[in-house]
């Protein structure tokens, strides 16, 4: 299943949301990907995060697109990338998504990650079929869930010890929330208002 990026690129007038591969886009990988706050979290992203790391990143994003697996996002502002937000696709037939996401330390506390959020949860919950976007966050990444929380998910509750973050060297817990179709509109997201 291929999924096309959608066209224009989103945005609310303040951030916008597009694929990955503009020309700079490698080096604003590098240097947020190498921040400790990412890489805790994230601990299936290299560490030290070199220029190669980030060109391969940016080449499993094209491949990802095509092949319907992965919708990978630069999260912008003013021309810059600032963040990333991508999209698991699950069974095309079960109206299931995954989203996560990322942004630089400078970007952090403005807002932004929440905007890109909602842009994101809007494209995939008006797509034919979809149903139920779900959102988990490590149950110590504070920041990362009341980004979701103020995008309008719903907290599920916790997923006990799903995970080993071999960088922390130990389990963690994820905390699990949802955004479904039907809650777009209370929300105001629904683009066809």
């Amino acid at each position: 299943m291929t999924v096309e990026p959608p066209e224009p690129a989103l945005t609310d007038g303040v951030v916008a949301v597009r694929p990955w591969g503009e020309p700079g886009d490698a080096d604003a990988i590098v240097a947020a990907c190498n921040d400790q706050a990412i890489a805790e979290f994230l601990d299936m992203i290299p560490q030290p995060y070199t220029r190669s790391d980030a060109d391969a990143y940016l080449d499993i994003c094209q491949v990802a697109w095509r092949d319907g697996t992965f919708s990978n996002f630069a999260v912008v502002i003013d021309g810059q990338a600032v963040g990333s937000i991508g999209v698991r696709w699950k069974d095309p037939g079960d109206g299931v998504a995954e989203v996560g996401y990322w942004v630089a330390a400078d970007a952090r506390g403005t807002g932004v990650c929440t905007r890109a959020l909602r842009l994101v949860a809007s494209w995939v919950l008006t797509r034919p079929g979809m149903a139920r976007l779900e959102l988990r966050a490590a149950e110590e990444n504070v920041a990362s869930q009341r980004v979701a929380e103020k995008a309008g998910f719903t907290r599920e509750g916790v997923l006990r010890s799903s995970h080993y973050n071999a960088r922390l060297g130990r389990r963690i817990d994820w905390a699990m929330f949802s955004l479904l179709r039907g809650e777009l509109d209370p929300l105001g997201l629904n683009p066809t208002r």
